[in-house]
């Protein structure tokens, strides 16, 4: 009878009598960045069974770093897309700081609402 680790394709090393998974990480060490931690932390309190699969087969870290370039991205974008539908510009920081400043948090609020709501917590 396989047990589940088996049946997920993991194996096991034999160290004399005892059994234990090989636990080899194929996953590259990338560098996880705020909105991949962000995710870590929503799939552990939130999904603990996909976030314990992408670990035992060594994935999470990859997978991680992908939702971090992806997040980054988007909310490049997305910063750019906001500031110029709601007209921040260049021209109203000289102008008036202030309302540049409270203009430039209300879209990265947003921003940040979009990203947390598409990718972050995305399952």
């Amino acid at each position: 009878m396989k047990s589940l680790y088996e049946e997920l394709n993991g194996s096991y090393v034999s160290v004399g009598d005892v059994r234990i998974p090989a636990l080899v990480s194929t996953d590259t060490d990338y560098e996880i960045g705020f909105w991949g931690q962000r995710h870590k932390e929503y799939l552990k309190g939130n999904h603990r069974v996909i976030y314990y699969n992408l670990l035992t087969q060594g994935k999470l870290n990859s997978y991680l770093h992908d939702i971090d370039i992806r997040a980054k991205e988007q909310y490049d974008l997305l910063v750019k897309q906001f500031a110029e539908s709601q007209g921040v510009t260049e021209q109203l920081k000289t102008e008036n700081q202030l309302l540049w400043v409270q203009m430039m948090n209300n879209v990265i609020h947003q921003t940040r609402e979009v990203i947390y709501t598409d990718i972050i917590h995305e399952y």
